[in-house]
């Protein structure tokens, strides 16, 4: 997994709440056996029409939201069934921040796990960005070692975090990785028997 210490991007905005884990990701492109590929199927039948042209009411087939990477939605983001491919899709789509103000549970431990970066943060405070950046591109800086979100503004925001998770985004550091930080104390009491 890539490290992740900071970053600055363009951002989108969804202004759905409870968008689940088959409208990120359609369960009809979960066939594919690897990690890559599924962003071109993300928010699939949101983002097209049945002719499968761009849907041009859908937020993020907007000229001024199109190549961004970080995802503004809101309530309850990612919930639904336990499907990795959301976050895979996301990523791949070339998201790395998402910030909301709540996340379904297990899409948020996958987030994680896959190197994206979900962020709760007020619900006032995603409502006046998802607001501003609804006609025109916003640009935001996120720091996860300070755990600060600079504004368009430069306004810096600060987030919570979970040390083991911030641990593992910052050192690129999956579960096995994590473990194997332990491999000297794991060796010696394997020695022990």
């Amino acid at each position: 997994m890539e490290a992740f210490h900071e970053h600055e991007g363009s951002v989108a905005s969804l202004p759905y709440v409870n968008v689940d884990t088959d409208q990120i990701i359609p369960k009809q492109f979960l066939k594919r056996v690897e990690r890559t590929g599924f962003g071109q199927f993300l928010f699939f039948n949101w983002r097209f029409l049945d002719d499968d042209s761009e849907n041009p009411d859908f937020p993020l087939n907007k000229t001024h939201m199109k190549g961004a990477s970080i995802l503004l939605s809101d309530h309850n983001f990612g919930c639904g069934s336990s499907r990795e491919h959301a976050a895979w899709a996301l990523k791949d789509y070339g998201f790395k921040v998402i910030i909301a103000p709540s996340f379904g549970d297990i899409f948020y431990n996958n987030s994680i796990k896959n190197g994206l970066l979900p962020l709760r943060m007020p619900e006032e405070t995603v409502q006046h960005w998802m607001e501003k950046g609804k006609d025109h591109a916003l640009t935001f800086k996120v720091n996860l070692e300070e755990q600060t979100v600079e504004d368009d503004q430069g306004t810096n925001h600060k987030f919570e975090i979970d040390p083991y998770w911030k641990n593992m985004l910052v050192y690129g550091l999956d579960e096995i990785g994590v473990t194997l930080q332990y491999e000297d104390y794991i060796q010696a009491y394997e020695q022990q028997k």
